[in-house]
């Protein structure tokens, strides 16, 4: 069992940056690729970004790639989204999710989920 907790979303003006971060619980946490998703109100359940297990390697939505930055830390049992340059369009809530895949964007695939944390970009 992993427990995921997001924190560090919040309100921010376009152009803006925010870091989130996705706490885990479990000594498994650095065993599971980690991804982040979004959803917007009314939208389906977006793929931002994913890691694998060691960090080696990472994968990004082409909306958010050369502006955000996926990052873990297993000692610290945590991985980040360092969101620069950030757009109205960024806003939505933010999930992170633990699973066996760093690039796919199903969501069904991922077997644990946070509760999310809200980014909201101002124009």
């Amino acid at each position: 069992q992993v427990q995921l907790v997001e924190s560090g979303g919040g309100l921010v003006q376009a152009g803006g940056s925010l870091r989130l971060s996705c706490a885990a619980s479990g000594r498994t946490f650095s065993s599971y690729a980690m991804v982040w998703f979004r959803q917007a109100p009314g939208k389906e359940r977006e793929f931002v970004a994913g890691i694998n297990w060691s960090g080696g390697s990472t994968y990004y939505a082409v909306s958010v790639k050369g502006r955000f930055t996926i990052s873990r830390d297993n000692a610290k049992n945590t991985v980040y989204l360092q969101m620069n340059s950030l757009k109205p369009e960024d806003t939505a809530v933010y999930y992170c999710a633990a699973g066996t895949s760093y690039s796919s964007s199903n969501p069904r695939i991922y077997v644990y989920w946070g509760q999310g944390t809200q980014v909201t970009v101002s124009s």
